[in-house]
């Protein structure tokens, strides 16, 4: 019925079969991460458990192998600084569950946007999510990279006379492997196989504790209390391992019972952040100021422990690469996509798979120059977490609730004055952490 219509369902991107990508193609991919029983994907019908699980994934990402470097950047009070920002996304996240709740035809993270600020709004989130992603999966190729030469240490190829090895070798083989990934429709295979980020957390707490008895020892010497020239990067980088606000929405509508979502929100943060504070404490105590920014990468070479926890790593990369960029490259085909009216169903089905596969490997290509280009994950993500992160996680959910409640006055004067200070928190990192990650970028050319 007519009255049932929402501007919400208006296109995120104007031209042809917009409604599709915002509400069928994009949508559908984003529910993808989220595998539900019997091997189909819906919205609706998730338990608490399956919830906090789901939620537990989305949080736990590759975060966790820059912790200990962001706690030796901080140093150790930093860990205070951690702990707020996990209360404040924990917030965040609950300002979106309001959201969400605000008006029955949001869906989706843009939709949100849309409610709060209008097209624009959702065009913007929209943009900035798409940039997220993609920097996403240029780190898990550079992530792919530095663990496929610890694993595999001084192996070469020759290629039509060209010597290939070490890092960019590597970002050519996990390029190679995830390319024909990326040219399904159907991913949802994959989501099953990226659910094991949450084994791969627990296999590399675990590989350092081996690490710390069997080897290396704890110790706190060399380690500092306070570094304040870190504590931008610390920040930044604390800041991606809670990111995931914008899966959140699609999370919520899988929920078989939609008001569980504040607990299951509690739930999978006090854990993630538990995994989180205990590997960061394990890195930084075993390696002082030489963990790396991969903390992976300091484990001892040829070791059973280091095996298992850089395998559990890799695989989540390998399996999430298609999943991340899918929006992107969906976006992208919907732009270029040209069909006649005269053109047959066959035909047309033709063109369509033609046109993914090609978009899909010029956007891998793209993200393996640049991976090769720029091979520093810990600048990258820290760019990723100050820049992107924080906008999604933080800014863009204080201003869309405020927008949205209070003109209907469900806001006090406690919490507004609360979500000011959040912002400008927000403000700070953002502005600050993107000129170190940027500066520590270009200082390396």
């Amino acid at each position: 019925m007519a009255a049932d219509k929402s501007p919400i369902d208006e296109a995120l991107l104007h031209g042809k079969h917009e409604e599709a990508l915002l509400h069928g193609k994009h949508e559908h991919v984003e529910q993808q991460l989220l595998p539900t029983s019997g091997g189909s994907f819906c919205i609706t019908g998730a338990s608490f458990g399956r919830s906090c699980l789901n939620l537990s994934n989305v949080i736990s990402g590759i975060g966790m192998l820059s912790v200990p470097y962001a706690l030796s950047q901080g140093g150790w009070l930093s860990l205070a600084l951690f702990a707020m920002v996990g209360a404040i996304c924990f917030y965040t996240g609950k300002l979106i569950y309001r959201c969400m709740r605000a008006d029955r035809y949001v869906r989706s993270y843009p939709d949100i946007g849309y409610l709060a600020f209008g097209r624009y709004g959702r065009t913007a989130i929209g943009l900035i999510m798409y940039v997220e992603l993609y920097l996403v999966a240029i780190s898990f190729l550079i992530l792919e990279g530095d663990n496929l030469d610890k694993l595999l240490p001084g192996t070469v190829v020759k290629i039509l006379g060209y010597q290939l090895h070490g890092k960019q070798l590597f970002v050519l083989v996990a390029a190679a492997v995830i390319l024909p990934t990326t040219w399904l429709k159907n991913l949802s295979m994959l989501a099953y196989v990226s659910a094991v980020g949450l084994v791969s957390s627990v296999a590399l707490t675990v590989s350092l504790v081996w690490a710390g008895v069997a080897d290396k020892g704890f110790h706190i010497a060399g380690s500092s209390i306070l570094n304040l020239s870190g504590l931008p990067t610390a920040l930044s980088l604390y800041f991606v391992c809670f990111a995931g606000h914008g899966v959140f929405p699609t999370v919520y509508s899988s929920m078989r019972a939609r008001k569980d979502f504040p607990k299951v929100l509690l739930i999978s943060s006090v854990l993630c952040s538990l995994n989180y504070a205990v590997t960061a404490v394990l890195g930084y105590k075993i390696y002082g100021e030489d963990v790396q920014a991969q903390v992976t990468l300091n484990l001892p070479t040829g070791k059973l422990y280091t095996r298992i926890a850089i395998l559990t790593t890799l695989i989540t990369p390998l399996a999430k690469y298609a999943l991340v960029i899918q929006p992107v490259t969906t976006a992208i085909e919907e732009k270029l996509s040209v069909t006649t009216a005269a053109a047959t169903v066959a035909a047309d089905a033709e063109t369509n798979r033609l046109t993914r596969v090609l978009t899909s490997t010029a956007v891998v290509f793209s993200t393996v120059v640049l991976a090769c280009t720029v091979p520093f994950f810990g600048y990258l993500m820290s760019f990723i977490g100050s820049s992107l992160n924080v906008t999604v996680a933080v800014l863009f959910p204080c201003l869309s609730y405020l927008k949205i409640y209070m003109p209907r006055g469900g806001v006090g004067r406690f919490e507004v004055a609360a979500i000011v200070g959040i912002l400008v928190i927000g403000v700070c990192v953002a502005v600050i952490g993107t000129y170190t990650s940027l500066h520590q970028i270009i200082g390396t050319f």
